[in-house]
């Protein structure tokens, strides 16, 4: 249920056609309550299992309750507090053995709980007249079951203004055929691209440790590199078709969190188009207070560019060790941060040396966009290997070949990222330049209705072929 499943589509479709039953927000607020305690009681099968998550939320609404009453005094002490709750559950590698609790409990989603917790907590503690979050909305907004498990992270304010409007928002005979492509596309990317890249890097992956010749080493490895990206888009973004589809259904707009990312020409302009809410959230809270605390301390016009470069490294390093509880993650984070933070470096050496006029015009020359977006893969799907792989594979797959060989299989990367991406670019603006009257003809009703209908028999048809269970979404895990 957890999953891009026939069953999870199916349930979400089912709360989405009883919620429209009334257009009262009464009604659709209890709709959303029992189907997300349904949800719950689906994933955890046993209730005594939920109870160190209830704990958690009740931390965090006691916590808000104090701060909405004006004692703002305690906000550094309530995020410690729910901060520190939140390492303890998820048990990080750094805090002794001991201290954890050793039966089972039930954690998936807590990632996303405690964004939002954390979301409540800082606005309420913001100027201007708020009304209060009772403890029946502040669990509709935790535990909304369409972004439970991996996300997207809604502000309180977007989720209330459409899932409490006393009139809700339109949803007429058209938004409910995109809702339900998209659904579909959503589904196909999880359960057929998703699935074939997986399958396909598991056995690159096993391929290194054959004794073959040194070509098909170099292939594997490789296929090994490009693949995992590819896989995790696929997967994360299809899940997110679907509960965004199912979330307007049910008349609340979730905001995008994918934005054709590997068209990115930069790593910074990467993280503006993948998982875009969480290094939203980021962005509002980590990068912008600590930029304004470090701007009032050091007054240098001359160093304030370097700040912004500090600034980027310490955000990104914690959204990476954010993904995990093991030291893998930190290496992760060190990558992500070091990667945005050299990017910006850049952007700023190059605009003191060019000016900002001749800076402009090299980043508008198509080449160099070319390069840059082959880099931004290449580095990202370098980074990722310490997303999905321990130390003993990372291991295995790097001594599998010399240095000297992996640094060409990176060279390779690039230059293929490079060409086959530029070359997706020119294909996609051609099609999309064939018009007719009403728009493009690509993008016309006719032709999405045929796209999405081939999709649907595509991913049925592979779904009973293959009688595998649908994979599992990855940043359910995080």
């Amino acid at each position: 249920m957890d999953t891009a499943s026939f069953q999870f589509v199916l349930f979400g479709l089912a709360a989405a056609l009883v919620s429209n039953f009334s257009r009262s927000r009464v009604w659709r607020s209890a709709v959303l309550m029992a189907a997300s305690l349904a949800f719950l009681g689906l994933l955890a099968h046993e209730p005594l299992l939920l109870l160190p998550l209830a704990g958690f939320l009740l931390l965090g609404y006691i916590s808000l309750v104090l701060l909405e009453r004006g004692l703002s005094r305690w906000l550094v002490w309530s995020i410690l507090a729910v901060l520190l709750a939140y390492i303890w559950l998820k048990k990080y590698a750094f805090l002794p053995e001991g201290i954890f609790l050793h039966s089972p409990y039930f954690t998936l989603g807590l990632s996303y709980v405690f964004f939002r917790v954390l979301h409540l907590q800082i606005e309420a503690t913001e100027g201007g007249e708020k009304p209060r979050i009772g403890p029946g909305a502040y669990l509709l907004y935790t535990l909304n079951f369409t972004t439970l498990i991996s996300g997207p992270i809604q502000r309180y304010d977007e989720f209330a203004r459409d899932q409490f409007a006393s009139e809700p928002i339109a949803l007429g005979p058209r938004v409910v055929g995109l809702q339900l492509e998209r659904i579909i596309r959503g589904f196909f990317k999880v359960n057929v691209l998703a699935m074939i890249f997986d399958m396909l890097r598991v056995d690159a992956l096993a391929q290194l440790g054959y004794n073959l010749p040194l070509s098909l080493k170099l292939y594997a490895a490789f296929r090994l590199a490009v693949l995992y990206p590819l896989f995790l888009y696929c997967n994360f973004s299809g899940y997110i078709d679907i509960v965004i589809a199912v979330a307007r259904l049910m008349r609340v707009q979730l905001p995008e969190n994918f934005d054709r990312p590997f068209t990115a020409s930069s790593f910074l302009d990467f993280w503006s188009r993948w998982h875009m809410t969480l290094s939203s959230w980021f962005k509002s809270y980590v990068y912008n207070p600590l930029l304004l605390v470090l701007m009032r301390r050091i007054s240098s016009i001359a160093l304030e560019p370097f700040l912004g470069v500090f600034c980027f490294f310490v955000t990104f390093f914690l959204v990476g060790i954010w993904h995990g509880r093991t030291s893998e993650f930190l290496v992760y984070g060190l990558l992500l941060g070091g990667g945005i933070s050299i990017n910006k470096l850049w952007q700023v050496l190059l605009t003191r040396s060019l000016g900002r006029k001749g800076y402009r015009a090299l980043a508008a020359n198509v080449i160099y966009v070319a390069f840059g977006r082959g880099l931004t893969f290449s580095w990202f799907a370098f980074s990722l290997f310490w997303l999905w792989a321990d130390w003993s594979q990372i291991g295995k797959a790097f001594t599998a070949l010399s240095a000297l060989w992996w640094i060409a299989v990176w060279a390779a990367v690039w230059l293929s990222a490079t060409t086959v991406l530029a070359l997706w670019e020119w294909l996609r603006a051609a099609l999309l330049s064939i018009r007719t009257a009403g728009g493009p003809v690509l993008t016309s009703r006719y032709a999405r209705t045929v796209y999405a209908s081939a999709l649907g028999l595509a991913a049925f048809v592979m779904t009973i072929l293959l009688n595998q269970p649908a994979p599992g979404i990855v940043y359910r895990a995080f």
